[in-house]
């Protein structure tokens, strides 16, 4: 099988956690700023695709090269080997985006390479009129950095966080990525008990399942590189059994989801069905100053309101506090918390074991983490 470039994008701050996924699939690889480069065959490109828990998509690196001139630009582009990835008749939309690069304007970027791969593939494909484009659809994206072009074609289509089940969502839905970074970020193992007290629309808890399952997040939903040529139907019917072969279905769970709103409650239900984990999580309607258990070391992710709204902070640094005092007795539980208020340890009442820093959308956070005693060895 052909060996090709491939790129997985990730959120700042997840490089290492999606790195550890590569690798972990069985390809060796190198973490750079928001993305992780690796080698692999068709059957890594669709491996990758069903099972990176944080990496936003999977990307086929065609060529990258120093162009300061649009000349350049066309005829370096020009000379890659486009034929290799499309037939004659693909459907090829260029996107694009320019950084610190003397080509700046995106909109003419764009314009060179789409001209540059269509002369490449009528030389290729004999063609002398227009290309027919009512193909299979190939996604071009023209990245420039420091005058260094990187050409690319998308290998997932939707975004990765896309799972498929998110049914229903509230106004300031966590992604699905960074939801599932959260859960890898603790020490929860799926025989522990797990608590998310600010559940939302149920993507934590989610996330956590699919986790404790083993179950490939890309498992429910198409990929646009399914519809390729040059990708063999066995190539994926092979990796979803082996990603049905991997999941271990009969793993019990202890997974509870809550929230202040009874309807964002309604919705998690709903997402979870859909999900097919409705029966293995538990969701109900609470606030986080009634939290209370008996359980013993279990684990406790949650994305609070931060209070980034005018006139919300001092409500949302009250409940803080209130959490800090639900949550004392709990010494044998370790706590996560992600919010962007700098001003947390203070009303949480407590300084945290270790802080990591995240992005949530554009919101810059730290990930608070509280760690609880251990369990005693089994003698």
């Amino acid at each position: 099988m052909a060996k090709y470039d491939l790129i997985a994008t990730t959120a700042m701050g997840l490089e290492a956690l999606a790195a550890k996924e590569v690798r972990e699939l069985g390809y060796e690889c190198e973490v750079e700023n928001g993305r992780i480069t690796f080698k692999g065959d068709e059957a890594a490109i669709v491996r990758s695709n069903l099972w990176l828990r944080t990496a936003d998509r999977i990307r086929i690196k065609v060529g990258e090269f120093k162009a300061t001139s649009f000349d350049e630009l066309f005829e370096k582009t020009k000379a890659l080997p486009w034929e290799k990835y499309m037939p004659e008749n693909a459907e090829f939309p260029v996107s694009g985006k320019s950084v610190k690069s003397k080509l700046f304007s995106v909109s003419d970027c764009q314009a060179i390479v789409k001209k540059a791969i269509v002369e490449r593939m009528r030389t290729k494909y004999k063609k002398t009129g227009w290309l027919e484009e009512n193909g299979p659809l190939f996604k071009i994206e023209v990245s420039l950095h420091k005058d260094i072009a990187l050409l690319t074609i998308d290998a997932s289509g939707s975004g990765l966080h896309k799972r498929g089940y998110r049914a229903g969502q509230g106004e300031a839905p966590l992604k699905e990525t960074l939801a599932a970074a959260l859960v890898m970020l603790t020490n929860w193992t799926p025989d522990k008990p797990f608590v998310d007290p600010f559940c939302g629309s149920g993507t934590i808890p989610i996330e956590a399942a699919l986790i404790g399952q083993n179950i490939a997040p890309g498992f429910n939903r198409e990929f646009i590189s399914e519809a390729w040529h040059w990708i063999p139907e066995k190539v994926w019917e092979d990796a979803r059994n082996e990603a049905e072969d991997l999941a271990n279905y009969d793993q019990p769970l202890d997974i509870t989801g809550a929230d202040i709103d009874h309807r964002m409650v309604k919705i998690s239900e709903e997402n979870a069905f859909e999900a097919g984990l409705g029966d293995l999580i538990h969701f109900k309607q609470m606030q986080v100053r009634d939290f209370t258990t008996e359980k013993e070391y279990g684990v406790i992710v949650g994305n609070p309101p931060y209070g980034e709204r005018l006139g919300e902070k001092a409500a949302v640094q009250k409940m803080y506090a209130e959490m800090g005092k639900a949550f004392a007795p709990l010494d044998t539980w370790s706590i996560y918390i992600l919010t962007s208020d700098e001003e947390f340890e203070t009303h949480f009442g407590k300084k945290a074991t270790k802080k990591r820093k995240l992005f949530n959308g554009f919101i810059r956070t730290d990930y608070y983490q509280y760690w609880g005693k251990r369990p005693p060895r089994n003698k």
